[in-house]
């Protein structure tokens, strides 16, 4: 099966820098932008990048005085689905499980009790899921991840 190229992957390595500082702000103008970017690119070529996100349709500007202020489209969410997507499918074969095991392999003492108990509840409520769904235990639906398994947790406060 041929996985919809994520957006965040037509970008390039600039592109995507200046995306993570819009996500991060949540709405920044192109100073701010301009500051955290490594390298100290010049104004103009950070305006000119934040044009062409736009022109892309990654981008919108708001006019505050006589400054725009740049946020993504895309909401936060969306970006984040389609990244660990494409993380999943790139490093770990498709396999949650795998990326999984990755992730709390070296970093679970690392974590609080209630971030492990948020982690619990989100594996009860997939297997809750799968068996209303009326999938025998232990039965997987295929090589990959189902999309529509991929959880959402609420946004953090910007």
């Amino acid at each position: 099966m041929h996985m919809k190229t994520p957006w965040h992957s037509r970008l390039s390595r600039r592109e995507r820098q200046i995306m993570d500082i819009l996500f991060r702000h949540g709405r920044a103008p192109a100073s701010v932008v301009r500051e955290e970017l490594p390298g100290d690119p010049s104004s103009s070529t950070v305006r000119t990048q934040l044009r062409i996100l736009e022109k892309k349709g990654h981008v919108r500007h708001e006019e505050e005085g006589l400054r725009y202020v740049y946020r993504p489209v895309t909401p936060r969410r969306t970006a984040r689905r389609s990244a660990l997507l494409h993380l999943v499918e790139t490093f770990f074969d498709g396999s949650a499980e795998q990326a999984v095991a990755a992730l709390l392999g070296g970093e679970a003492m690392h974590l609080t009790e209630p971030e492990l108990d948020r982690i619990a509840r989100i594996v009860s409520d997939a297997r809750t899921a799968h068996r209303s769904a009326g999938r025998p235990a232990g039965e997987s639906r295929g090589s990959g991840p189902d999309r529509s398994d991929v959880r959402d947790e609420p946004e953090e406060p910007s």
